[in-house]
């Protein structure tokens, strides 16, 4: 029997369900074998030479290469000594290409969703004079992080720790790391915690002689000691004061540090989340984020200053009635133990069931949070495009899967409940009854067993509290997981260990080999420029060719993944990320304002500056004008996200924005293409001045707003293709001419378009007039 590769079983299903017409091969992967021939990988290919979409089928055997595409005959090639497969990508493309010693063989294309099986592929190809071994299980890995999958699992334990990993009780310990400032508190908080918990003991424990010394002597007709029942009662209420002043001060201490560890965990969280790189914030929704940091924390407080300090006082309610108990009458008091051990093993067997049940609902409340925090900011486009019935509809689907998870849980947790009550009603008839029989056998007395029955109610009381307190405390370790989530993830940007100085920023800027990939996508390759201080850079070129990815990098969003940027002869990792920020002004192609004054927003990076300052920098941005004629001029509020402004208006305000604080480096991604034609032209008179002795990188689909740059960097695929002045690149007439030609010719139809839709209106006119 023929052994086939666990991949090429895959992939070979996977094209005998496509529809093209593949060949044989494609259509049945055993068919087009020599007898013995064995298949030791499967590729399938989803483009064309075309790049259209169809599927062809690459098969790797112990004697040759196959190859089968729809419309065109199966091929195939020996494996000789100099035959190789050479694996690239770029730009979401895989490419694959089959070479030897003469040059190119073949050439097959793919999107990058099968990269991973390429990957595979071309090592199944390196390997091929290796013994295939017998049954070989090749193991699975995950196409995000390359990590290998567990077995019998789909799920990758890296990618999806996060998600569905259940949180742990022990992750509150971790809490102790914001409690340990405030132990002083803590232990005032659980010395006045142990006295208020003595405290309320008091009361059955003068029981007993009431009963027994005062109550039984009365039955039996002897007179009532009032000095020793008025001393009785005064235990009794002095312990009673005793108690409520101690559980004052220790509830009024112990809440005052809990929410304190809060406000701790808040900031360090968010000071910790704006730390982290671009890339993070990619991956994670803004609701559930805002979820982690508001809701969970809130969650966390509350279990600190109620839940916590609940169950720590029935612990020590707990130990102190079971020692009086015990010193009472060990054998009543093993009677009172009974059902313990069945509650306990109740509150383990519910435990498991709560804590993912948990971190389910803190899930689903996230993407309830997600729709709100996506509908609100956007809800401008949602009223344009009418679409209110479907967020209703979006929030109400999000808004029932939570229901359906917390119903889920709530079935457990209402069964849990009533039977540790019904097994405590249990313990208390056992109490009762072993009692009476000490009784009738005179080895206790009556008061004895009234004391008895007065601490059982409060041990048991405890002891329902405690096993409900498992809930919150599973509430608390799954939001105390979700904020550490966010803690332990460290940034892809790391701050320098030994970072060095920059006191004076000349503005050179240096890109050597530098590459850069977002996952498996190659963005950027081998790209080297030299951008001198003070010079002004015009990047081009089509979207998706590198430009913002090159700015982004520059600005230390992202790390290069290849080769380094210098700027004046220090690679920018040596820098710390707030030091040389300080020295870059960027201007986006979306304008983003604060909610708050004009002023406000002109000097967020500057907020010390002075209103001569801002309106200096308002003017230079042409923004002055409009300002001054909103209701309050530079006072005036603008709404969140900027709404109350024009598109034009927002961007000048960003313009301003960047102006003052001063930069060395400029850099503007698209900057005027939010402001209408006069608008832009006043803007580029103002940035004429404003760029001189300043390094300027610009990013413009309008190539007539960079003629003035000193060089124009072409950029495709993340490559350099050509760099010079305008005039030179005009010259040349490669990849600058043709983008510049395109958009002439685009410029003219639009023209033209405008002409065409006046023209009848005036032949209308003039037959009428005929």
């Amino acid at each position: 029997m023929q052994h086939q590769h666990p991949v090429a079983s895959a992939s070979a299903a996977g094209s005998s369900r496509s529809n093209g017409s593949g060949g044989a091969v494609a259509q049945n992967p055993e068919s087009g074998l020599r007898p013995g021939e064995n298949v030791r990988a499967s590729l399938e290919v989803d483009l064309d030479a075309g790049l259209r979409f169809s599927t062809g089928v690459l098969r790797l055997t112990d004697q040759r290469l196959l190859a089968a595409e729809p419309g065109a005959a199966p091929r195939e090639w020996p494996l000789t000594a100099d035959l190789r497969l050479v694996l690239s990508d770029h730009g979401g493309l895989g490419l694959l290409e089959l070479v030897n010693a003469h040059g190119r063989l073949a050439l097959w294309r793919f999107t990058m969703k099968a990269n991973l099986q390429a990957q595979r592929f071309q090592d199944a190809f390196n390997r091929r004079d290796e013994a295939a071994p017998a049954q070989a299980a090749e193991p699975e890995l995950c196409p995000s992080c390359q990590a290998v999958l567990p077995e019998d699992s789909e799920e990758c334990p890296s990618c999806a720790r996060e998600l569905h990993t259940p949180p742990s009780t022990w992750v509150l310990l971790r809490l102790w790391r914001f409690a340990r400032p405030y132990q002083g508190q803590l232990l005032l908080g659980f010395l006045l915690m142990l006295g208020a918990t003595g405290a309320t003991l008091v009361a059955p424990y003068l029981t007993m002689p009431l009963m027994d010394d005062v109550l039984i002597p009365f039955q039996q007709g002897q007179q009532i000691d009032t000095g020793l029942v008025a001393m009785y009662l005064g235990g009794l209420f002095g312990a009673a004061i005793v108690s409520w002043i101690l559980g004052w001060a220790k509830t009024y201490v112990l809440a005052l540090v809990s929410e304190r560890i809060a406000a701790d965990l808040r900031t360090t969280t968010f000071d910790h989340l704006l730390g982290l790189s671009l890339e993070y914030f990619g991956s994670k929704r803004t609701g559930d984020l805002m979820s982690r940091i508001g809701s969970e924390t809130d969650r966390i407080s509350v279990f600190l200053s109620l839940h916590a300090l609940d169950f720590i006082t029935d612990c020590l309610m707990l130990i102190m009635i079971t020692g009086i108990l015990f010193h009472t009458n060990p054998w009543l008091a093993l009677a009172t133990l009974v059902p313990l051990p069945f509650i306990a093993w109740m509150i383990h067997l519910v435990r498991d069931r709560l804590r993912t049940g948990f971190e389910k609902i803190d899930r689903v409340w996230g993407e309830v949070t997600s729709v709100l925090a996506d509908t609100i900011p956007g809800i401008r486009v949602v009223k344009a495009f009418a679409q209110e019935r479907r967020e209703a509809e979006r929030f109400r689907s999000a808004n029932k899967h939570n229901l359906v998870v917390n119903d889920r849980l709530n079935k457990t947790w209402s069964l849990f409940t009533p039977s540790v009550s019904l097994l405590t009603e249990f313990g208390l008839l056992v109490v009762w009854a072993f009692g009476i029989y000490l009784i009738a056998h005179s080895q206790i007395t009556v008061g004895t067993l009234t004391a008895f029955l007065a601490y059982i109610g409060r041990f048991y009381g405890r002891l329902d509290s405690m096993s409900r307190i498992v809930s919150v405390t599973q509430k608390a370790a799954s939001g105390a997981k979700r904020i550490f989530d966010i803690l332990d993830h460290q940034s892809n940007v790391p701050e320098p260990t030994q970072p060095a100085t920059l006191d004076k920023v000349r503005g050179g800027i240096t890109l050597q080999d530098i590459g850069f990939r977002y996952g498996n996508r190659t963005v950027i390759r081998d790209l080297n420029l030299e951008i001198q201080p003070g010079e002004m850079i015009g990047l081009v070129g089509h979207s998706g060719s590198g430009k913002s990815t090159m700015v982004n990098l520059i600005c230390r969003f992202y790390d290069v993944t290849e080769g380094a940027i210098k700027l004046d002869g220090v690679d920018l990792r040596r820098f710390k990320l707030t030091d040389y920020r300080r020295h870059i002004g960027l201007v986006l192609q979306e304008p983003f304002l604060f909610f708050g004054t004009i002023a406000e927003n002109i000097a967020y990076g500057k907020p010390e500056a002075t209103r001569d300052e801002i309106v200096a920098a308002a003017r230079a941005a042409h923004a002055h004008e409009f300002i001054l004629r909103l209701p309050q001029g530079y006072d005036s509020l603008v709404g969140e996200r900027g709404q109350g402004l024009s598109g034009g208006e927002r961007q000048r305000i960003s313009i301003a924005r960047a102006l003052l604080i001063d930069p060395r480096i400029l850099i503007m991604d698209e900057a005027t293409s939010a402001v209408d034609t006069e608008t832009e032209k006043e803007i580029q008179k103002a940035l004429d001045n404003l760029v001189r002795g300043r390094t300027t990188i610009a990013i413009a689909h309008r190539l007539s707003t960079l003629r003035k740059a000193d060089r124009l960097v072409v950029m495709d695929r993340g490559e350099i293709v050509e760099v010079g002045p305008h005039d030179e690149l005009i010259a040349k007439q490669g990849a600058y001419w043709r983008l510049w030609e395109a958009q002439a010719r685009r410029v003219d139809a639009e023209e033209q378009d405008a002409v065409v839709v006046v023209a009848p209106n005036v032949n209308a006119h003039t037959a009428a007039q005929a």
